[in-house]
């Protein structure tokens, strides 16, 4: 007890994820938890890493591999994994009448990305509030549909599974009793499932404290907070501008709706759900990459979602600009960002696009498989999404493992590890002298 009170807030975080993901690994072990009598350790470990960080790249099928107890297991590692293992035992806490101690509060704040200190009790209640609502929603709505296909008991077990899946950006499936691995290919151009999941994925990609912004605001975007307006404005750009180049390059084949929703969902998907309603290995190759480009980017900051943020990217987008603009200043919504906000988006980046191409490069030497597929996969893995073009399924032990690798810090998060290695996260006071130097 007495070192877990010497961690620091960024410690918890990331050994609670640990914890989760150890957990998880000894239930999916168990002889009941999958229909061959007992996963395999690395079965195991894969499936609880991949739950446990809301991306859902596979290697067994998770609908006929796993029993109906080995699936619980999952969307209970994908719920816990999708709302924080440290939110969850706050809001018990919370809940339960305990008091909360500043040590706590302040690892809360870093869990959910909160601006500050003050007011994390109402934020909990938003997060509990808005999940069950949002997730109750999506499985209200999709259930007459699974029950019409599968019959009463498992078309309302698809339904939930699917809701919390996708408001979790999680991606697991339990489609896979039509045909192994193809996720929502089946339902590519109906209406009630395209709409509901997309509606679930950009709902958890936006982030608890952004809808807790909304709500405080009323709704009115010139009275939210600057990163509200980013998320807002990252997020429709990036469904948006993809969707068009989608349908008009990648999906001609497709007439009607179906051409439509196909565009709008790989959008969608992409950031960072790992659901599929098209077969992803027909697509171009500049397709391909600018759904690389999607996942690397990701979802909101607190939020379900992975990759490198859209505050990050915006941050980037808005350094740039105010470079080319020779402005001294990086200015967006009438606001100046701060140095320490554009030097930590530019660590993000750097540190996700090293371990993106190292973690691609080894497994493409390691399998003898093409870089781009091996860096799509790298990207899927480490942005938290899930999708594949097979090969997790192909890749060896040692692969996997640095799949898993990529995942573990895609989810906890690039700062949050940074910290999390050091103890005094004070910076050092002392200043060295300053030079100017040639760059570009």
């Amino acid at each position: 007890m007495d070192r877990l009170r010497r961690l620091s807030a960024f410690q918890i975080i990331t050994v609670s994820f640990a914890a989760a993901i150890a957990a998880g690994t000894l239930l999916l072990m168990l002889p009941f938890a999958s229909h061959g009598g007992g996963a395999d350790f690395l079965d195991a470990l894969f499936t609880a890493v991949s739950a446990v960080c809301v991306t859902g790249l596979v290697t067994v099928d998770t609908g006929t591999y796993w029993t109906f107890f080995g699936q619980l297991v999952i969307l209970l590692l994908i719920q816990t994994g999708g709302m924080g293992v440290v939110t969850l035992a706050m809001m018990l806490a919370v809940f339960s009448g305990r008091h909360i101690s500043l040590m706590q509060r302040s690892t809360l704040q870093e869990a959910v990305a909160a601006p500050q200190i003050g007011g994390l009790v109402r934020i909990l209640r938003v997060i509990l509030r808005g999940t069950v609502a949002f997730e109750l929603l999506g499985a209200a709505l999709m259930a007459p549909v699974f029950i019409a296909d599968f019959g009463f008991a498992r078309g309302l077990w698809f339904a939930v599974f699917h809701s919390i899946s996708a408001f979790c950006n999680a991606g697991f499936d339990l489609t896979g009793i039509l045909a192994p691995g193809s996720s929502l290919v089946y339902y590519a151009d109906h209406p009630v499932i395209n709409c509901t999941i997309m509606g679930l994925i950009i709902a958890g990609g936006l982030g608890f404290i952004t809808w807790a912004d909304l709500l405080a605001s009323r709704g009115r975007l010139s009275r939210c907070r600057l990163q509200t307006k980013m998320i807002l404005t990252a997020t429709a750009g990036l469904i948006a501008i993809p969707a068009a180049a989608f349908y008009a390059f990648d999906f001609a084949g497709f007439t009607g709706s179906a051409r439509v929703f196909a565009a709008l969902f790989q959008s969608v998907t992409a950031r960072t759900a790992g659901f599929n309603s098209v077969d992803l290995t027909a697509m171009t190759e500049a397709g391909r990459m600018l759904l690389i480009i999607l996942m690397f980017i990701g979802g909101g900051p607190g939020s379900t979602a992975g990759g490198i943020k859209t505050t990050t990217f915006y941050t980037l987008l808005a350094a740039a600009a105010a470079t080319f603009r020779l402005r001294r200043d990086v200015e967006c919504f009438g606001r100046r960002l701060s140095p320490e906000s554009i030097r930590q988006a530019l660590t993000v980046f750097l540190m996700y696009l090293v371990l993106l191409l190292a973690g691609s490069l080894f497994i493409s030497y390691r399998e003898g498989l093409a870089f781009l597929d091996c860096l799509f996969e790298g990207v899927s893995a480490i942005g938290t999404v899930g999708l594949t073009i097979g090969v997790t399924a192909e890749a060896g032990d040692l692969s996997r493992c640095v799949l898993m690798a990529l995942m573990f810090f895609g989810r906890v998060g690039a700062l949050t590890l940074i910290y999390a290695a050091h103890r005094d996260t004070r910076p050092f006071p002392a200043r060295l002298p300053e030079e100017h130097v040639a760059v570009g």
